[in-house]
Parts: C-alpha cells; structure tokens; sequence
C-alpha cells in the first residue's frame, strides 16, 4: 500500500511541475497552443514508451465515451495554462484541488446511486476548509499590509 501512496504523491509533485511549466508557455504562445505542445510531447513520450515495452492499445478495445477523457484533459492543460500565471500557484491549485473534490462527490453519487454518508461530507468539508486556508490567510495579509499603508500616509 506504501507504493501506490509514493506513487501518487510524486504525481502530484509532476502535475504541479507541469502546471508550472504549462502557465510559462502559456504566457509566451498562449494557452491552446501550450496545450498542443504539452500533447504532443506527451505523445511522442508516450508512443515511445509503448514501443519499447511492445505493447499498443488497440483504438476498438476503448468504449466511444472514454475519448472524452482525452478532451477534458486537453481543456484541462490550457484551462491551467491560462490561469496558473494569472492566479499563482497556490490559488490556481487550491481551486483545482477544491473542484476535483466536489466533483468526485458527484461522480461516487452518481455511479452509486447514494447520497454520500454524514462522516464522508464532514470530511470533505474539513479538505475544503483546509484547501481554503492558503488563502484565508493570504487575504489577511494583504489587509495587514494594506492597513499598514493607509497609517503610513495620514
């Protein structure tokens, strides 16, 4: 079970690295095409992969509604590309983090069929709560400084 954690860690470490990478280009092509460039490096990386362990999907095994996937992750990648320079790391990830929370409430919901129980809200509240903290106090300080500027020229 350690691996699988590690493992998930370090793809965190990756998606933040590359949401950095991503917003820089972003900033000098532009958002879509700093997209395309993420998926087609991706691509290239990922055949060659592929290659060298002999194994190639075949495109039939794959159901039609699992080519969305494929799009929400393009959109992804510019989406963040646009506003990861524009909000900064810390709030543009904050924002992502809260969005996958409550969208993978949905999605247990639905695939379920259940409302979730009492204890798993609380816990995703307590995430929430503590993704938004970052930026609780951020605003603080902001209102610290700003009330230390406004002293500074009376």
């Amino acid at each position: 079970m350690l691996f699988p954690i590690l493992l998930a860690l370090l793809n965190g470490v990756l998606i933040g690295t590359s949401r950095a990478i991503n917003g820089q280009l972003g900033t000098r092509t532009g958002a879509f095409r700093a997209s395309v460039w993420n998926h087609a490096v991706g691509f290239a990386f990922l055949t060659a992969v592929m290659l060298v362990m002999g194994v190639w999907p075949q495109i039939t095994d794959v159901p039609a509604a699992a080519y969305a996937g494929g799009v929400f992750g393009a959109l992804f990648v510019a989406v963040n590309s646009h506003v990861f320079p524009r909000l900064g790391a810390m709030n543009a990830s904050v924002l992502v983090i809260s969005g996958q929370v409550l969208s993978a409430v949905v999605i247990d919901c639905v695939r379920q069929g259940t409302v979730p129980a009492p204890v798993r809200l609380a816990g995703v509240a307590l995430v929430l709560l503590g993704l938004s903290l970052p930026r609780v106090s951020a605003s603080r300080a902001f209102a610290a400084a700003h009330a230390r500027l406004r002293r500074l020229h009376r």
